[in-house]
């Protein structure tokens, strides 16, 4: 399967390797080609590919919950 979905995106088996372990990035434009090729939908991956950045930026911020309740406020999302 790493070999479909490296001939897919055009890189190597070896970077999917990494992306599957998380030393990688995802491209945002990645995501259709690999909706389509696991037959789920794009609005579904792109919701974890931005979760997933979210994640990166506050798993580490003391202040993570205050920081999402701001964004909320600031997207006008309550």
């Amino acid at each position: 399967m790493q070999r479909e979905v490296a001939a897919k995106l055009e890189i190597d088996t070896a970077y999917v390797s990494k992306m599957e372990n998380g030393t990688k990035q995802i491209s945002r434009s990645w995501l259709p080609i690999l909706a389509e090729m696991f037959s789920v939908e794009v609005d579904e991956l792109v919701i974890l590919w931005v979760s997933d950045k979210v994640v990166a930026i506050l798993e580490n911020e003391p202040l993570k919950v205050e920081a999402l309740e701001q964004a909320k406020i600031n997207l006008n999302l309550k």
